[in-house]
């Protein structure tokens, strides 16, 4: 079943729900109306009944009729009659033995129960129930009438009945009439609402169809579905940065492949004729073939790493990045014994991808000894999930600063230098992968560059707290070399 018929399903079933509760609540209110009539006129019939002195008591002669004031044996009931000349209803006296008197030339036609004759004797209270005369439907009214009697006072339902019948007709035909027009109007609303989802779904069709990324659907107002065609615009866009991104990755990743692989296929070809080399140019040859397949595989290393997706909330866990920093630092140190490093180490716990993590600060850590000269000094500081690794290189220019952490970015000086340009890369897309940043700025008092790493800070003991031999909520400061 398509949505639009949803729609007007739901439609259709709510109206149908609600006409049928109010021709029910309506049905039921009119029903109690017409009865509660029913039984305050059995109420003004039992009150205006009259008796006369039967023909035992006065011969043949009628009397003029009496109220009831007292117990009589002997008595003829005399019913108000309505202004067209009918009876209002039929009346029958019941006593205490359960003898019934009932109007002069007619015939007892209600039996009297139990309850009848507790009324008659004064042990219950009046009461009303239906009851049937024949193929005639009666609402009846038992209450006392004289001492150690009681009357019995029926009306028809015929009218009452006869008029709820036509009422439930009525209300049938208006709930089936309300339901036909409710689901009329459901798929001219449902039409109407969905021609947002319409002009998505072609776009989404269009777009698989011909993986044109640029397509844009409208997006009109500011309901939900314009918020969704808005969102599926956006995700288009990054779909599409992500696509340039990628080929951009292939192109670039190409180009720098292409050197150290011509270069290594040179090299390979050359020292296929190696034993027509002097043997100093045969190790030299070797040496350097060597040096490129390392850099090549740093260069294929870094692709990897950045080709990675983000990892899922599983892997990360609490590190201490002073900790983790001050492990890398031990690691750079011991290929770098020209330069120093000044530490203030502060503890500072963060939820990340060790192995990333770990990545991302040796970069930073390397580009700070790259650039550093000989007997140089860098700068280590971490405090409230910030890393900041300064240097006392020759700095990077204003105009540099924020493509340094682009891919395959080489300044001008650093074409020079070993490397691929993929370093600083790394280490931003591990920051926005944990939801931090980073960026490049001057370093203030003098020369050299000051490159910053930051992540969320998190709560809590970080794993391995205290291994390093310090106090864990300590400072790793004046750690040098």
């Amino acid at each position: 079943m398509s949505f639009r018929r949803r729609i007007v399903l739901l439609a259709a079933i709510a109206v149908a729900v609600a006409v049928a509760l109010a021709s029910v609540i309506t049905y039921v209110s009119v029903r109690e109306q017409l009865r509660g009539s029913v039984d305050d006129g059995l109420r003004a019939l039992s009150a205006s009944v009259l008796t006369e002195p039967g023909p035992r008591e006065q011969g043949s002669t009628p009397s003029a009729p009496i109220e009831r004031a007292g117990e009589r044996r002997n008595f003829r009931l005399l019913l108000p009659s309505s202004p067209l000349g009918e009876r209002e209803g039929y009346a029958q006296v019941v006593s205490s033995a359960g003898r019934i008197t009932p109007p002069p030339g007619r015939r007892a036609l209600l039996a009297a129960g139990s309850r009848v004759l507790a009324v008659a004797q004064g042990r219950a209270q009046p009461f009303f129930y239906d009851s049937r005369l024949g193929d005639t439907e009666v609402r009846v009214y038992v209450g006392p009438f004289v001492a150690g009697q009681a009357l019995q006072a029926a009306r028809s339902l015929e009218t009452v009945n006869a008029t709820m019948s036509q009422l439930a007709l009525v209300l049938l035909l208006v709930s089936l009439g309300g339901v036909g027009i409710a689901a009329l109007l459901g798929g001219i609303v449902g039409r109407s609402a969905l021609a947002p989802v319409r002009r998505l779904t072609r776009g989404a069709r269009y777009v698989a169809a011909t993986q044109d990324l640029s397509r844009r659907v409208e997006a009109i107002g500011d309901d939900e579905l314009a918020s969704l065609a808005r969102s599926f615009n956006s995700m288009l866009g990054a779909l599409a940065e992500s696509r340039r991104a990628q080929r951009q990755l292939i192109a670039d990743a190409s180009h720098e492949l292409r050197t150290p692989l011509t270069t290594v296929q040179a090299n390979v070809e050359l020292l296929s004729r190696a034993h027509e080399l002097p043997p100093a140019e045969r190790r030299q040859l070797r040496e350097d073939l060597l040096s490129q397949l390392r850099e090549l595989t740093v260069l294929v290393g870094d692709l990897v790493e950045l080709a990675r997706e983000r990892a899922p909330e599983s892997e990360l866990e609490l590190l201490d990045l002073a900790q983790l920093t001050a492990a890398c630092i031990e690691r750079v140190r011991g290929h770098s014994p020209r330069v120093s490093f000044d530490c203030d180490l502060r503890p500072s716990p963060v939820r990340a991808d060790r192995a990333r993590l770990e990545r991302a600060v040796t970069n930073l850590l390397d580009n700070a000894r790259k650039w550093s000269p000989a007997g140089g000094r860098v700068e280590v500081a971490v405090a409230a999930g910030e890393l900041v690794v300064r240097d006392e290189g020759p700095g990077i220019p204003e105009e540099d600063r924020p493509y340094v952490f682009d891919r395959f970015y080489r300044s001008a000086e650093s074409r020079r230098l070993p490397g691929s340009g993929l370093g600083l890369a790394i280490v931003r897309q591990v920051a926005e992968m944990h939801g931090g940043t980073a960026w490049a700025s001057a370093a203030g008092g003098g020369a050299g560059a000051e490159l910053h790493l930051r992540l969320p800070p998190a709560n809590g003991i970080p794993n391995g707290a205290g291994a390093s031999g310090r106090a864990p909520g300590g400072s790793l400061a004046d750690a040098r070399s």
